[in-house]
């Protein structure tokens, strides 16, 4: 049978900077076990909760049986707040994870992001046990990635090797130079929005968390 999107709950949660604008999709038949949170790219280029990379890392997970939650950084839609370069962005993700917790106890936590949000979800997941960490087009030169002492290894990092925000050139050598080695990803022919490349950004999204 083929898979039933969830219907989206908008929901708001209680943030540092004020309310938090959040959407939770859980998929039928949930079982309880696991949730992820997973985080848009830079807000001062227009990026929002509803990113077609963020809505199909999201909906990937949901295929696996994650109940999911996007959300959008302070100063975003109805969040509250003004862009914080990552620091802020940071607790508005940690809230929401704390929300998670709460909402679905007993579940395991995983994190992920695209492009800026996947500064931000490496951020979390140097501050709280998480499963897994998706990092999807990583700007590794143009944040301090290595400043983010305690992180674990990423369970997957997807880039596409024709990024031109991202250049792939800096993931891959950002990756060489982690230790241990960190699951890479690379999805030919795909751009920093991965058009065209979204089903394969979908299967690579699966591979790493199933």
């Amino acid at each position: 049978m083929s898979f039933v999107p969830p219907r989206p709950e908008a929901v708001v949660i209680d943030g540092p900077a004020g309310v938090i604008e959040a959407l939770v999709e859980v998929p039928a038949g949930y079982d309880g076990r696991r949730v992820a949170v997973v985080c848009h790219p830079h807000p001062l280029f227009g990026g929002t909760m509803t990113n077609k990379v963020v809505h199909t890392c999201a909906r990937a997970l949901q295929e696996l049986g994650f109940a999911t939650l996007r959300f959008n950084f302070r100063g975003v839609g109805a969040s509250d707040g003004v862009f914080d370069n990552g620091v802020g962005e940071t607790t508005d993700a940690l809230a929401v994870c704390g929300y998670a917790t709460l909402r679905f106890p007993g579940a395991t936590l995983s994190v992920a992001g695209f492009s800026f949000g996947s500064f931000v979800a490496y951020r979390v997941a140097a501050r709280l046990p998480v499963t897994h960490l998706v990092l999807i087009a990583p700007p590794v030169e143009r944040f301090d990635f290595a400043a983010t002492d305690g992180a674990p290894r990423p369970t997957v990092v997807i880039q596409g090797d024709v990024d031109d925000v991202v250049p792939a050139s800096d993931v891959i050598r950002w990756v060489g130079e982690q230790q241990p080695t960190v699951p890479l990803s690379v999805i030919t022919g795909a751009g920093h929005f991965f058009h065209g490349k979204l089903g394969e950004l979908r299967a690579a999204v699966q591979a790493a968390t199933a």
